[in-house]
């Protein structure tokens, strides 16, 4: 059994690799094309950094790879021989917990470098060794915390129930809700500061354009995003009663308000056309899915990892291998999320104009550096959203005239032409 997860693992790890270098490929040759989409200086600048951001996720891969199978070969035995408890909870928590740390600590130079030295040096950082630290001690927190009674909880269910998989899947799914709805105060509570919008006359043409799609919230705040990042961006937090409009500063700070809303009919959208609804019911199924497999698992996987079929290596398991099954049902839940995406284009260019929201989406595009073109196999693993190429076609803008050099290429013209 341990064999198959092993050869699973591997041909995940081989698409990776495959789809990550076809893409750094792709947009190197796109970014010697005259631009599209984005203006000249940002068309070069956000192929660099999507190349860069590429290399850097291929030599995560690389590492995560090696790690693995360290943890598999000797890591896993020795973490459960250092914590000898007799509680079954009690072990769970210590042994996830550790393991948890342990991959954040040896993953930490990747995301050091992206966040000091990557995004700093396209203009997108403007994080501080302070300000990291605060978030971490804050996040460590809430995860010792919260995690562990999580952990706990789910540990309790598998000692419990002889078909604990069912009562897992609905403790966890309840759980997963539960942040949802927080999540938003969460962020205001520790990490963000949410202000009430100092422009009245928007904050008046938002309330009006959520009344006339029936979308009852608690407030539409602005939220100083600006400290950490300079990307521009807006959502809808939570659930039920703590639903709340929440726009980055950036954002405020760069689109009128004719865009500005436009942007937010998009999100009415997915709010209209009961998206946030169909997505909550995939990710259930989807997790059903996961506690059924790992739920009935033999004896036999866990002997051959050297440990005992006891809920901590229940769950250090299901850590290691469901982000390979996610992996390959990305592509049919990105696929389902790209034609949500066309249709919430559709409603908020109606809810608004086409020229109001291409506006925005233009100005996101330069704003935050995307590159407008990737390649097909990235596409189909990758993106929940369509390239901004297809979505601009949807919405009848013409990407003005590619030049036959570009044209000349197949895998450029799959993409570009009609």
């Amino acid at each position: 059994m341990l064999e198959i997860f092993i050869f699973a693992y591997c041909i995940y790890f081989l698409v990776h690799i495959y789809t990550s270098v076809m893409q750094v490929g792709f947009v190197t040759k796109a970014k010697n094309f005259p631009p599209v989409i984005l203006e000249d200086n940002k068309y070069k600048e956000a192929a660099s950094y999507s190349i860069e951001k590429e290399k850097i996720s291929i030599a995560s891969t690389l590492y995560d790879f090696v790690l693995f199978f360290m943890w598999i070969a000797f890591g896993l035995e020795i973490l459960d021989g250092m914590i000898q408890v007799e509680s079954a909870w009690l072990k769970a928590v210590l042994f996830i917990d550790a393991f948890i740390i342990i991959n954040w600590i040896l993953g930490l130079p990747f995301e050091l470098h992206s966040t000091f030295k990557l995004d700093k040096k396209y203009g997108f950082s403007n994080m501080t060794a302070s300000l990291y630290i605060k978030d971490t001690i804050k996040s460590g927190i809430l995860f010792l915390i919260f995690g562990s009674a999580v952990i706990a909880g789910i540990a309790f269910i598998i000692e419990s129930f002889s078909a604990w998989w069912i009562w897992g899947f609905v403790f966890i799914f309840a759980v997963i809700i539960l942040i949802n709805m927080l999540y938003p105060v969460i962020r205001d509570k520790f990490f963000d500061k949410f202000e009430s919008l100092k422009d009245k006359e928007l904050e008046s043409k938002i309330e009006g354009l959520l009344d006339e799609v029936g979308f009852k919230s608690s407030g539409v705040f602005s939220v100083d995003a600006s400290k950490r990042d300079n990307r521009l961006n807006a959502y809808f937090g939570g659930l039920g009663s703590t639903k709340r409009v929440v726009l980055f500063d950036t954002l405020v700070e760069k689109l009128s308000h004719n865009e500005l809303l436009a942007v937010l009919g998009h999100e009415l959208g997915h709010f209209k056309n009961g998206d946030i609804l169909k997505n909550i019911g995939i990710m259930g199924v989807v997790m059903f899915v996961f506690f059924a497999i790992f739920g009935n698992l033999p004896e036999e996987l866990f002997l051959s990892m050297k440990l005992n079929n006891e809920p901590y290596a229940i769950i250090v398991v299901f850590l290691m291998f469901s982000p390979i099954l996610s992996f390959f049902l990305m592509p049919l839940i990105s696929l389902i999320s790209r034609h949500n995406e066309y249709a919430a284009d559709e409603f908020g260019s109606n809810l608004q104009t086409k020229e109001d929201l291409v506006s925005a989406l233009l100005k996101l595009a330069n704003e935050n550096k995307s590159f407008p073109l990737s390649h097909p196999i990235y596409i189909f693993f990758y993106y929940s959203h369509p390239p901004l190429v297809e979505r601009f076609k949807e919405l009848g803008y013409d990407i003005h005239e590619v030049s036959s050099k570009a044209l000349e290429d197949e895998e450029i013209k799959e993409i570009i032409n009609e």
